[in-house]
């Protein structure tokens, strides 16, 4: 923290007392269903390899942190194949897949240490481009795949096994959960997704979210901070402390989709910057315009996104295949290596209508990140957009 007077420090001390409560009050935080599936799988490798069905087993998250989760069911297909499944508990986020069944069926390889994850019943398969996984993966995430990995590979340790193993993930209700999320929109074909970035859930209700930015920005203005870093996550946060690694801790804010709310508050505050840094999907709806970058509104972001595409020079083609791009990440390395010029346009956009619900009495600042974290384009000038060619 910097050097503050003894009545700023007061400031300090009681914004975080506000913290502190308001903390009290939030909602029950949860767990994802990728640490629900390693915890399965942790528990079956247990079965199959000590003979006995734990009644509970202690998670590694990706954050370093341990949680202890309940064993739900178990059993042995037969010698060779054994099953356990947790029940998926989203703590009071409002998440379609809360109370759901998450299983793991494990079983040894022979002549190999590695462990291999498959999909199996309830858990989807990726038919499109441009998510994180390639077309026909199971739509099973990196992070919860290192969870698993990580798990059974210290388990296997621990008892000197020297064989591989196995992982089949399975949702005994996953086809019929998946036809309440937008998972068909985005390929994910055959159930649920299997999620998770840090293996906790946070509560997403809308007044507490709020809350929470209002206090960090009370927060950093305590602190003395006269300039705010927004991003919409964890991740993009991560990337953003490493662009701007002079700044206090307190200096970043992470807003989700509430742009407008967000930059009505940091100007009420008496913030005198406020620099947006985020990924392509979010900056595309910031550059339109809107308010909240909810993903109900992707798909006409990537519409809008073409038909400016074309303008800046994109071609015909370039606008025909942007606008039927399956996401927002599939978009941007199309761009990246066809229309540099449109990331330029993004920026410039997100200040603009950044700016539009800040008003008058806070400079707007907009950095766009690939999605390695690096600086694709910045408002100000101040970092150079570079090409692929000169990034490799």
């Amino acid at each position: 923290m910097q050097d503050l007077p003894a009545h700023e420090y007061q400031r300090v001390s009681f914004s975080r007392e506000i913290m502190t409560r308001k903390k009290a009050r939030r909602l029950r935080s949860g767990f994802t269903t990728g640490t629900a599936a390693a915890a399965s799988a942790l528990a079956a490798a247990g079965l199959l390899l000590q003979g006995t069905c734990p009644g509970q087993v202690r998670v590694r998250l990706l954050t370093g942190d341990c949680l202890d989760i309940a064993v739900h069911a178990c059993g042995m297909d037969c010698k060779d194949f054994a099953w356990c499944s947790v029940i998926k508990d989203a703590g009071d986020d409002p998440d379609v897949t809360n109370k759901a069944e998450i299983g793991a069926r494990v079983s040894r390889l022979e002549n190999t240490d590695e462990i291999t994850i498959c999909a199996g019943k309830g858990v989807g398969r990726i038919t499109k481009p441009g998510l994180e996984l390639a077309p026909g993966e199971p739509a099973i995430n990196p992070g919860p795949r290192r969870m698993i990995r990580e798990s059974l590979e210290k388990v296997l340790q621990e008892m000197g096994d020297k064989h591989g193993l196995r992982v089949e993930g399975f949702v005994p209700r996953g086809e019929e959960i998946a036809r309440r999320t937008l998972n068909h929109r985005l390929g994910i074909t055959g159930g649920i997704s299997i999620l998770g970035t840090t293996g906790v859930v946070r509560p997403m209700s809308h007044a507490a979210y709020v809350a929470t930015i209002d206090s960090a920005l009370s927060v950093a203005r305590a602190c003395g901070l006269d300039r705010v870093v927004c991003t919409t996550g964890r991740r993009s946060e991560r990337f953003a402390q490493g662009v701007f690694s002079e700044l206090a801790e307190e200096g970043f804010v992470q807003i989700g989709d509430y742009l407008a709310e967000s930059m009505k508050r940091a100007a009420r505050k008496g913030h005198k910057e406020v620099v947006l840094v985020v990924f392509f999907g979010k900056a595309v709806k910031m550059a339109q315009g809107s308010p909240h970058t909810h993903a109900a509104r992707s798909r006409l972001a990537l519409e809008e996104l073409a038909i400016r595409v074309q303008k800046q020079g994109g071609g015909a083609e370039l606008e025909e295949r942007v606008a039927k791009a399956n996401t927002a990440r599939e978009a941007f390395f199309m761009l990246q290596d066809e229309c540099l010029e449109i990331f330029e346009w993004v920026v410039q956009g997100m200040t603009d209508h950044a700016q539009s619900f800040a008003g008058s009495r806070i400079n707007v600042r907009a950095i766009l990140l690939d999605y390695e974290g690096r600086v694709t384009a910045d408002s100000s000038g101040a970092w150079k957009q570079m090409s692929t060619r000169e990034r490799a």
